[in-house]
């Protein structure tokens, strides 16, 4: 049995002797207090020895092919038993002889005949000093691991005040792009409305037929840019958090209808076809933010107008799923027969500034904000948004919303 096996908690002797005498009785003496296992050879000795690794070892000097003398000397070449201190047992009243097994690395010697007092003491100075030393390896181990466990703490606390620093450089950084982004879109939406505007005004007082088609370039160039100014103003009011949604009764059907005109017109400027559905059961006043509702419907009937070619079959379906007392829970869906999305893509679809396409020579347009916008704003409705896609094979976005049903009044 080995020390690692050792489950009594009593130090190991290893007796080696050639007389089973001498065991017995080395034995009887020590086997109240130890664990005492014995060999009646060297070589025997040898694997014992490194197999159990006792704690001291009883050696006999005088033994037929391999004496004490070559025993010992090959015990402290080898790597796992040099430091098991060996006491010799002898009955040679000689000097040199106890000479030459001190200088062989004996580390006492106890004499035939045995007297029971003398085995016990000299043995158990021995095994004093093994558990003394073992106790200060295991200390210090134990001074060693705390130490690592001290400069791994030292460590975690400079990468954590490391990661904090560069968060706060992060955070101050992000502020910085969203407050000048809100003010250069401050700033282009002054001359943008004072466009529109002019715009509205040519129109009033006529156009020439031969400029139509110019005007309604810059109509549709000058509300798109409008639109994209209003959205990263919408962004960095939600980073700051002063988006707020404008709740008020609104009527569904012009809302539904406004929604189809524009997405109409632009359908037929791409030459695609619109499928628009509503379903019956939706409630004609709702309470909410209609002008949000129609920003992400529109969102995404323009996103599928984008990224579809001519000819393509773009649909929109509106359903009730639920409704209970006051609340309805309304679920949209936009589809396309266009050139989809991969599965990687659609992993940061919805990240901030970014796009399925983000290389410099993608074919269309847009910042990367329109679908970030859409997802908060939905959030904000107490909904979801989500895509299925197949590169190749279109689109069909889904956002669900819950809006409160006015309650009836009587006249």
């Amino acid at each position: 049995m080995s020390n690692e096996e050792n489950k009594t908690n009593k130090n190991l002797v290893l007796i080696i002797d050639d007389e089973t005498a001498n065991i017995i009785a080395l034995t009887n003496i020590l086997s109240s207090e130890y664990d005492v296992f014995a060999a009646k050879n060297g070589l025997d000795a040898i694997a014992l020895a490194e197999e159990h690794l006792p704690d001291v070892i009883l050696l006999d000097v005088l033994m037929p092919e391999m004496d004490g003398y070559e025993v010992i000397g090959t015990l402290k070449l080898l790597e796992k038993t040099k430091n098991i201190p060996v006491i010799f047992i002898t009955g040679l009243d000689n000097i040199e002889a106890e000479r030459k097994g001190l200088a062989l690395g004996a580390a006492d010697y106890i004499p035939k005949p045995f007297n029971p007092d003398i085995v016990k003491l000299r043995v158990q100075i021995q095994i004093k000093l093994v558990n003394h030393i073992r106790a200060l390896e295991e200390r210090d181990e134990m001074e060693r691991q705390l130490n690592l466990i001290r400069e791994l703490e030292a460590g975690l606390i400079a990468a954590k005040e490391q990661a904090e620093h560069h968060r706060e450089l992060a955070e101050h950084s992000s502020r910085a792009k969203s407050e000048f982004l809100a003010r250069m879109s401050h700033e282009m939406r002054t001359p943008m409305n004072a466009i529109t505007g002019m715009l509205q005004v040519i129109k009033m007082r006529g156009i020439p037929e031969n400029i139509q088609g110019y005007y309604d370039e810059m109509n549709v160039a000058s509300a798109h840019l409008l639109e994209l100014i209003n959205d990263v103003l919408d962004i960095s009011g939600m980073e700051h958090g002063f988006f707020k949604l404008n709740n008020d009764i609104f009527n569904t059907i012009v809302m539904f209808k406004e929604i189809y005109e524009t997405a109409e017109y632009t359908a037929s400027q791409k030459k695609q076809v619109l499928h628009f559905s509503l379903d019956p059961a939706m409630p004609p006043t709702l309470y909410g933010d209609d002008k949000r509702l129609k920003q992400i419907i529109l969102n995404l009937l323009v996103n599928a107008f984008k990224f579809s070619n001519e000819n393509c079959e773009i649909g929109f379906k509106t359903q009730v799923e639920s409704q209970e007392n006051n609340k309805v829970k309304l679920l949209f869906e936009v589809t396309d027969n266009g050139i989809g999305i991969s599965e990687e893509q659609q992993k940061s679809l919805f990240a901030i500034f970014e796009q399925a396409d983000g290389s410099n020579t993608r074919k269309h347009g847009g910042i990367g904000i329109g679908l970030a916008l859409s997802k908060r704003i939905v959030e904000l409705m107490d909904g979801d948004i989500w895509v299925e896609s197949e590169l190749g094979k279109g689109a069909k976005f889904s956002f669900t919303c819950i809006l409160e049903v006015p309650v009836k009044e009587d006249n």
